[in-house]
């Protein structure tokens, strides 16, 4: 399986430009409920500005919210997965970079996003296949 099979496609991703004011950025994730935007010229990405960056760059700074852009706080050439790798691959990378989320490309082009929540989704669903798999084959439980 590879990240293309279960990233979120691009027409679900969030983007915004690198002149867009923070507190636009905040009301973005709240309307979308996501914790990231990634910052993007067309199919270029910029960066990504997570809802951590805006607490600790802007409210736990105590900086004055009025002018700070995406530019300002989000993280430049974010980690991002080509669309061909695979998921295992993709956990491994994701923990030797320390992130949660990944900007996919496909040709050096933004193509979606894949998220810990998205891994968390799949893990699950998978688990649960294996679950029916091992209940069809065993006894029925009948507690004592």
């Amino acid at each position: 399986m590879t990240v293309r099979d279960i990233a979120r496609p691009k027409d679900e991703l969030v983007t915004a430009k690198h002149d867009t004011p923070v507190h636009e950025l905040a009301k973005l994730m709240e309307d979308r409920t996501v914790g990231s935007i990634v910052i993007a010229d067309g199919d270029n990405i910029e960066g990504i500005v997570t809802d951590r960056d805006i607490a600790l760059k802007c409210v736990g700074s105590g900086g004055d919210l009025k002018g700070m852009t995406a530019k300002d706080v989000m993280t430049e050439r974010p980690f991002t997965v080509d669309a061909d790798m695979g998921v295992f691959d993709l956990f491994r990378k994701m923990r030797e970079h320390g992130v949660r989320r990944a900007p996919i490309t496909d040709g050096g082009k933004l193509t979606g996003i894949v998220t810990m929540d998205d891994l968390l989704v799949l893990l699950q669903d998978e688990m649960h296949e294996l679950t029916e798999i091992i209940r069809a084959e065993s006894p029925p439980y009948t507690p004592a």
